[in-house]
């Protein structure tokens, strides 16, 4: 019988940027996370986007009148999901891709904008093995941003 090594990454919590940076391939100006707390692996965690005007999508959305793209937030739903995965499944430095596979009922429901501290708290409804389901939510102060249930595919083949 084959014993598994265990997962060391069970207990972490909290994924500060070079952690989530060792999980993930997305870099700027692609990268809509600074931080992932409260993770719970196999079942949840927090992101956390500071939404400063320096992004580089302010630039044409809108002019004067800047607003983060509502896909840029579920993108970073995706991305806390994508780092979510990789710790519960030990994919730390594996250079996993997370494809998204499917996005149902996203709604919008506040402008996100220059100073807002984003937080985008997903939840797995179905995991485990290379398809996953989440809920997401994404707030600003407690005030809901945005909302949507996606599916999404983990890749690990290597590319290139």
């Amino acid at each position: 019988m084959t014993e598994t090594a265990p997962n060391p990454w069970a207990e972490t919590t909290v994924a500060d940027i070079n952690l989530i940076q060792r999980i993930i391939p997305h870099r700027y100006p692609f990268l809509f996370i600074d931080r992932v707390r409260d993770v719970v692996p196999g079942k949840g965690a927090v992101g956390v986007k500071n939404v400063t005007i320096n992004e580089q999508f302010f630039q044409g959305h809108f002019p004067g009148v800047p607003v983060m793209p509502g896909v840029l937030i579920v993108e970073a739903m995706a991305q806390t999901s994508a780092v979510l995965v990789g710790l519960t499944l030990d994919l730390v430095d594996k250079d996993p891709l997370v494809y998204f596979m499917n996005v149902d009922g996203c709604k919008f429901r506040r402008k996100v904008v220059p100073g807002d501290v984003l937080e985008l708290e997903v939840t797995t409804k179905r995991g485990g093995g290379r398809v996953w389901k989440f809920q997401g939510v994404a707030r600003v102060d407690g005030e809901l941003a945005a909302e949507a249930e996606f599916t999404a595919m983990i890749d690990l083949r290597k590319q290139g």
